[in-house]
């Protein structure tokens, strides 16, 4: 599926990866930046606990969200695909400013999710102003190409990982989540390998990518975003390398943001920002 159409004179809403296990007590930087973007004392946020098993999820993020000082947050219980085309409940996400898509498994939300009017709902939302956050799985989700499962390890090799169709809200990045913990460098490189088109943006634990409408990548938390640019891929032997081979690729650009660094992903261009003046 592709993103939704921005209408002349509009603008969509910021797309906001987190690399999971977020800071969720107190101050919480993050999720109170979302918080703000939404509208802050009059912030409208729906919480989509979809990818998670556990029960409490939904109810944990109500509190959160609102001792923030949003305005209304509501767990919505998109449990099955018949939920995801019920009318009466894909109608109650059409008075929100925001949407936060929780961790868990992001297979139970391409399933569950993938294909309905839930679905549809959220892009069109997106293209009309609102801001979709996810964090963890619910990050990896949020584009079109989505890393369902793959293998650890720092360098690329065949059948390391594998892909599923995600939300679509932007068709630009590939998303890995608790990157450096989980050294997860490698299978993002294999999606890359098998996509060259697509950024990668592997995220760190407690550290958020807000790409605003501009598609500019501002970094924020704790980690670092460590953004890996294909497109002056020189050589790459995927098609050549037999299952579990590592795998040859020449010309890839890194780039390694922290807080206040920003990446441009139409010019492909990083830069440092507000880190290069102390006030990262």
């Amino acid at each position: 599926m592709s993103p939704s159409r921005v209408q002349a004179g509009t603008s969509r809403g910021y797309i906001i990866p987190i690399g999971g296990a977020e800071e969720k007590i107190g101050d919480s930087p993050i999720l109170r930046r979302f918080v703000k973007l939404c509208g802050g004392k009059s912030a409208r946020i729906a919480v989509i606990p979809t990818a998670s098993m556990a029960a409490d999820t939904g109810s944990r993020y109500e509190r959160i969200f609102a001792d923030l000082g949003a305005a209304k947050v509501e767990a919505l219980p998109f449990e099955t695909r018949h939920d995801g085309d019920d009318e009466a409940l894909v109608e109650r996400l059409s008075e929100v400013s925001g949407v936060f898509l929780t961790g868990g498994n992001q297979l139970r939300l391409s399933t569950h999710l993938g294909g309905t009017a839930a679905a549809r709902k959220l892009r069109t939302l997106n293209a009309t102003g609102v801001h979709l956050a996810g964090t963890s799985a619910g990050a990896a989700f949020l584009s079109e190409h989505m890393i369902a499962h793959g293998d650890e390890g720092g360098s690329p090799k065949a059948g390391r990982v594998t892909l599923a169709p995600g939300l679509g809200l932007t068709n630009r990045i590939i998303i890995d989540q608790h990157f450096r913990q989980r050294d997860r460098l490698g299978r993002l490189l294999t999606a890359l390998a098998y996509n060259p088109f697509a950024i990668g943006l592997g995220l760190d634990e407690d550290t958020a990518a807000f790409i605003n409408p501009d598609n500019i990548v501002e970094v924020a938390g704790s980690g670092a975003l460590t953004v890996i640019d294909p497109s002056a891929l020189e050589f790459s032997s995927m098609d050549l390398a037999h299952h579990h081979d590592p795998v040859c690729m020449l010309g890839v650009k890194l780039h390694i943001l922290v807080q206040g660094a920003s990446f441009n992903l139409q010019t492909r261009e990083a830069s440092a920002g507000q880190v290069a003046a102390g006030k990262g």
